[in-house]
């Protein structure tokens, strides 16, 4: 005779059941999570490239190399919602009742939903450390093309713009008409300069790139060396030139975030190699003047050494800041972060498991919509905890880990919190 008082086993059949009820609601989650993303960071580009009469072809292959970004940032806020949506129907249609009145653990319906959370971590994993970056690559080649036809598309209203040599900040923009034109650049000769213009119209150059008719201009131009040597000018127009190899250069290059796990990893260990450097260096430099005061206030004022001993200082305080703000360099801290973020986000589908299992075990009537007001609630809050973590990390100077890692720990010790709280109960 069988023992109906020991624990059973998880059968096949209802581990398919429960899987395929998951992933169905994950599936209906995922493309409600795109659709936004997708509006809310695509489409809206879109319109601003076409509004420029851009080609459209290009413009919808561009947007599709954008796709893997936001599958990335999807799959884990759908998993979430789905999963709190499938717990919340089985438990109010008794269907955990029934599992667990057959002898079926706690754990054995965890298991179901720590596989599928494990598969779509992966999936985003792989979404965001392979996929992004190819797609990424590709848009830059076709951006490249695209920027060769309409120019236009670099310069948009208040907004600060970086090319090679330049920075361009703009006013309102209408049209091909832009107001309050403040220009950064440096000549060839090696002068700083800055152009200020209260408007400007924007032309097409073809291939020489983009030219900007100042009326009204304002320039003022410097020696690199000697700053107090400047020139200025004024001029009631003023055509300026920026040219397409440098506007090219300036989207060749790819941010933390658009790069793979290991090239982010290895531009870590460069930048920190040159930090390291560059602290070394600084710190010789504050000893050097730290003996030097020293030797100078050991002497005494009988000895010309003493003389020099308020430059010396000065000095030593120069080098011991410069070495303080090296140590905040904020190119290693973004780098450090969007490390972090490439896996922290995508575990995020796992880690909501361990909460969305005990929440949704609570739901006693209408499962399905109260899980998903709970998952857009718990979404809503995991993005705040996540882009303020961010946000603390790069300016405030917070640990990038804990800023990064904290809101799927946080998920892990809050669900588990609430298992043990429910078994005990």
């Amino acid at each position: 005779m069988k023992d109906y008082g020991m624990t059973r086993s998880l059968s096949w059949t209802l581990f398919k059941y429960i899987v395929g009820e998951t992933l169905l609601s994950f599936t209906v989650c995922f493309f409600i999570f795109f659709f936004i993303f997708f509006v809310n960071q695509m489409l809206f580009i879109a319109e601003d490239m076409l509004s420029k009469k851009a080609p459209v072809p290009q413009v919808i292959r561009l947007l599709i190399y954008a796709v893997p970004s936001v599958i990335a940032l999807s799959a884990p806020f759908a998993s979430l919602v789905g999963t709190l949506m499938t717990i919340g129907r089985l438990t109010s249609d008794n269907e955990i009742l029934v599992m667990l009145s057959s002898g079926l653990s706690y754990r054995m319906i965890f298991t179901p939903a720590f596989a599928v959370g494990a598969f779509i971590s992966a999936l985003s994993f792989f979404a965001n450390d392979v996929l992004l970056p190819a797609g990424r690559l590709q848009y830059g080649r076709l951006y490249r093309k695209v920027l060769a036809s309409t120019p236009a598309l670099e310069l948009s209203a208040h907004s600060v713009k970086r090319f090679k040599d330049t920075v361009i900040v703009t006013g309102d923009v209408n049209g091909s008409s832009i107001d309050d034109v403040f220009i950064i650049d440096k000549t060839s000769e090696g002068e700083r300069r800055v152009i200020m213009a209260k408007n400007a119209e924007l032309r097409d150059a073809g291939k020489e790139g983009l030219s900007l008719d100042l009326n009204q201009a304002f320039v003022q131009s410097s020696k690199e060396i000697a700053r107090a040597d400047y020139d200025y000018a004024s001029s009631r127009f003023l055509r300026y030139w920026v040219p397409q190899e440098d506007m090219i250069q300036a989207i060749s290059s790819l941010t933390p975030s658009e790069m793979s796990s290991r090239d982010v990893r290895k531009a870590i260990r460069e930048k920190r190699k040159t930090l390291g450097k560059q602290l070394d260096q600084r710190y010789h430099q504050a000893l050097s003047h730290a003996l030097s005061l020293e030797y100078g206030l050991r002497k005494g004022p009988a000895h010309e050494a003493w003389n020099r001993r308020s430059h010396s200082l000065a000095n030593f305080t120069r080098e011991s800041q410069a070495a303080v703000a090296l140590r905040k360099d904020r190119s290693l801290r973004q780098h450090l972060i969007e490390y972090y973020k490439k896996f922290s986000l995508p575990l995020g589908a796992f880690s909501f498991m361990f909460l969305t299992v005990p929440i949704g075990l609570m739901v006693k009537k209408n499962g399905q919509a109260i899980g998903f007001i709970f998952g857009i609630v718990i979404s809503f809050i995991y993005w705040v905890l996540l882009i303020g973590g961010q946000t603390m990390g790069l300016r405030l100077g917070y640990s990038p880990f804990w800023s990064m890692w904290l809101p799927d720990l946080a998920a892990i010790g809050i669900g588990f919190s609430l298992t043990l709280f429910r078994i005990k109960k």
